[in-house]
């Protein structure tokens, strides 16, 4: 009973301080419910993170972040009024439901996480795990995570905020795999407002949330421990607020989220830096005509200086210990002796060839994931499709149909929407491989480029009412191949399940050893460290675990059907 209260306590702590903290602030703004929802979990965090990045550079004492809920609590009840009258709202309530079945559907394929493993995902999980550590310990400045990582080779946003929720629940590597989980699975809140605004209300809620249940991209980077759907969250969020500012009569509140926003995607990880760039870059010619309107003028200038401020609590801090080449010079896409080599340019064209193009569709060297188990090459095979592939990312036969949606709704939008989305998505994926230096023979989706699927997952929820009867069941069948090729195969490896089932008796030393070499380098680090997975601390029975899966898929399913029009 001890050990279930504790695993109740972390979400209660989280959710209460991510939607509570800013709400005071939210729920006075000229927003819909469901806005003011997506704004205070997104302002919460930015709180979040000014409060305990405070902490850390004054060294105030680390229970001075037992602050933080106590001041949610508050401002839940100063606003108790509004915060009932949003959840009366159909859209607000409906984005409540999904977040909850989302959150709960990722905690459970994360109960079956013994190891990490997947293509060459490697160590990135320890070294984010070092650093959630190295802000609570204070550790000094000149650490070199992993051995060669500097500190300013990461933007700590993420991890400072992960930080602080260790300290008020508890720290260990099970509780940090949980917030980690926890804080992925909000990048539910933009995706389903962008599915509401491309399509109708409730229903393209509901439907993008069922349509993250069943992606391998989304629940396998939602159950590993690292920072890209946090980033993912503020880009998306930055995104809508975008989409919303530019309305004639916007409140001025829309262009301070954007800017807050896109400044926190950058602060959560720099794979948010070339969707940062063409949005910034897009303000002014996307909303030209509204140029002579003092209005927007001051909304406009108002948001940047937001965004820049915010930049600057951390830019500023780090050129002040690090200097100008420590704090801009020290990412991998700067320091990797590959950068240097080659023709940049070719290895440009080859990364974009590679991201677009399955591997199974041209020559590769598959020395990545070479190994003599049967369900890790299976299971690496559909993994770097479904991780690396930027049309395969969005679904097997997701991506025919988003193709052929994404005609059809060009064909009726104007020339400039046409132009503008047309022009703003291909800057961002030509940036995002662009900005990666080394050469990459598999392909880079995984790296800047979650934004971009979740936006086409919400795109297509919200075109769902569009597609005819046999697009539709097409669909669902491709989902059923993704989910079993995806997520079942990937977690039923990372719980060695199909071992235990299929080679039962076997050396279990025999069994490690026949995964690829990133997946022995993950599970060596955690007995080295002596580390307490989630699913060692809070063990459940696999078909116990397995029924409130189905239970939870069963339950978006309904809300799906219930909301349809």
């Amino acid at each position: 009973m001890a050990s279930a209260g504790l695993l109740l306590f972390a979400p209660a702590i989280f959710f209460a301080t991510v939607f509570g903290l800013a709400w005071p602030l939210a729920a006075r703004l000229p927003l819909a419910p469901a806005e003011k929802i997506a704004a205070s979990a997104a302002l919460s965090l930015i709180g979040i993170w000014l409060f305990a990045w405070t902490v850390y550079v004054w060294a105030l004492p680390l229970p001075a972040l037992g602050a933080l809920p106590v001041l949610a609590g508050a401002g839940l009840a100063f606003r108790h009024r509004e915060l009932v009258a949003t959840g009366r709202d159909c859209d607000a309530r409906e984005l409540l439901i999904g977040q909850l079945l989302v959150t709960s559907w990722c905690v459970g394929w994360l109960a079956f996480v013994s190891s990490y493993s997947g293509g060459g995902w490697a160590a990135d999980w320890f070294e984010h795990w070092d650093r959630a550590r190295f802000f609570l310990e204070r550790g000094p400045r000149d650490t070199q995570f992993l051995g060669h990582y500097a500190l300013t080779a990461r933007p700590p946003l993420a991890n400072v905020v992960t930080g602080a929720f260790l300290q008020l629940t508890r720290v260990d590597f099970a509780h940090y795999q949980l917030v980690c989980t926890l804080l992925s699975s909000l990048v539910l809140l933009p995706l389903a407002l962008l599915a509401r605004r491309f399509g109708r209300g409730r229903h393209a809620i509901a439907l993008g949330a069922l349509l993250l249940l069943v992606n391998p991209l989304f629940v396998q980077n939602a159950t590993f421990a690292w920072t890209k759907l946090p980033a993912a969250f503020f880009t998306l969020t930055a995104l809508y607020f975008f989409l919303r500012a530019q309305e004639p009569g916007a409140p001025r509140a829309t262009a301070v989220l954007f800017g807050a926003t896109l400044a926190a995607a950058l602060l959560a990880h720099y794979s948010a830096g070339p969707s940062a760039v063409v949005l910034s870059l897009a303000w002014i010619p996307v909303g030209w005509v509204q140029r002579n309107n003092s209005d927007w003028r001051r909304a406009s200038v108002l948001g940047a200086v937001t965004g820049g401020l915010l930049l600057a609590t951390w830019f500023a801090w780090a050129l002040g210990h690090y200097g100008l080449a420590g704090t801009f010079l020290s990412n991998t896409s700067v320091t990797s002796p590959e950068v240097h080599q080659g023709g940049q340019l070719a290895k440009i064209l080859l990364n974009l060839r590679d991201t677009l193009v399955p591997h199974f569709l041209r020559p590769l060297d598959a020395v990545l994931i070479a190994q003599t188990n049967v369900w890790g090459t299976a299971r690496d095979w559909f993994f770097q499709l479904y991780q690396l592939n930027l049309p395969l990312a969005c679904g097997s036969v997701a991506s025919f149909a988003l193709g052929r949606e994404a005609w059809r709704a060009a064909r009726g939008a104007t020339s400039a929407v046409r132009t503008g989305w047309t022009v703003g998505l291909v800057a961002v994926v030509l940036l995002s491989v662009t900005v990666h230096g080394e050469r990459d023979h598999w392909g880079l989706t995984h790296i800047c480029l979650q934004g971009v699927v979740l936006l086409a997952l919400a795109f297509l929820a919200a075109r769902w009412t569009e597609l005819g009867r046999g697009w539709r069941l097409a669909l669902l069948a491709g989902a059923t191949v993704d989910f079993t090729t995806g997520i079942a195969l990937q977690f039923a490896a990372q719980s060695f399940a199909l071992d235990r089932w299929f080679a039962h008796g076997t050396d279990p030393t025999a069994t490690y050893n026949g995964y690829n070499e990133s997946a022995f380098m993950n599970l060596a680090a955690k007995i080295q460290h002596q580390l307490v997975f989630f699913a060692d601390r809070w063990p459940l029975p696999p078909a116990l675990a397995l029924v409130g899966l189905a239970a939870i898929l069963g339950l978006m399913l309904a809300r799906a059907r219930a909301t349809a029009p």
